[in-house]
């Protein structure tokens, strides 16, 4: 079976009937190796996926949707396209049982940085019974590629981890600080942190992932 979107996979090192999922979801202008370098150090009972974006830029790497760098944060996006990159997410992870029938499909996590953050927040508040859990590095929340009827959602099994470079210059981190009221209004439990670093992933950053994804497993 072929799924819609080319990926990398990690396969448990420790096998249960059912295996928890950590889907990766990388950023603008990157790709799926990107991500799957941290694979060899997250936890070992679960499958690591990590996903290729749909559009390709030039002269290479892959993006989920299009973004006008001189914009501010309601420009920013091609929403249309990012909708789009949102539904092809959610239509891999319905196809996963087909492929790997022992993802647990009730364990799974997105961890996404950048753009792919701000699509695994689209995912996670459009799709909640779909996510467990979201790592959300370095993005922020769009709330224009979210699904509309938020307040009828129940998000209360919901965890997150949210996480921003105090010095970020391409995703500022007052847009990440901003997806906060948000969350609160919407009761979704989760922890924000913020590092002394610009866009990328710092080793702390890194070591309170495993840890959330150790206390929340």
């Amino acid at each position: 079976m072929t799924l819609p979107l080319y990926h990398l996979l990690r396969e448990p090192k420790i096998k249960k009937e059912k295996n928890p999922l950590l889907l990766l979801l990388h950023g603008y202008g990157s790709n799926e190796e990107d991500l799957f370098s941290f694979a060899p150090q997250l936890p070992e009972d679960c499958y690591v996926i990590s996903v290729r974006a749909p559009f390709n830029l030039q002269p290479y790497g892959h993006a989920w949707y299009e973004i006008n760098f001189y914009g501010d944060a309601s420009t920013f996006s091609n929403n249309e396209q990012a909708r789009s990159s949102r539904d092809r997410v959610v239509e891999f992870i319905d196809a996963l049982p087909g492929k790997y029938p022992d993802i647990d499909t009730n364990d799974i996590t997105l961890i996404g940085f950048s753009q792919g953050c701000i699509l695994s927040y689209a995912v996670a508040l459009s799709f909640p019974e779909k996510v467990r859990r979201v790592v959300a590095m370095s993005g922020y929340l769009n709330r224009e590629i979210i699904a509309d009827d938020l307040d009828s959602r129940d998000f209360s099994h919901l965890r997150m981890f949210v996480s921003h470079g105090s010095s970020d210059q391409v995703v500022p981190v007052d847009w990440a600080r901003a997806s906060r009221p948000e969350l609160d209004r919407l009761r979704i439990n989760y922890e924000y942190r913020e590092y002394p670093v610009g866009h990328g992933v710092a080793p702390q950053n890194f070591f309170d992932v495993l840890n959330f994804l150790q206390r929340t497993a």
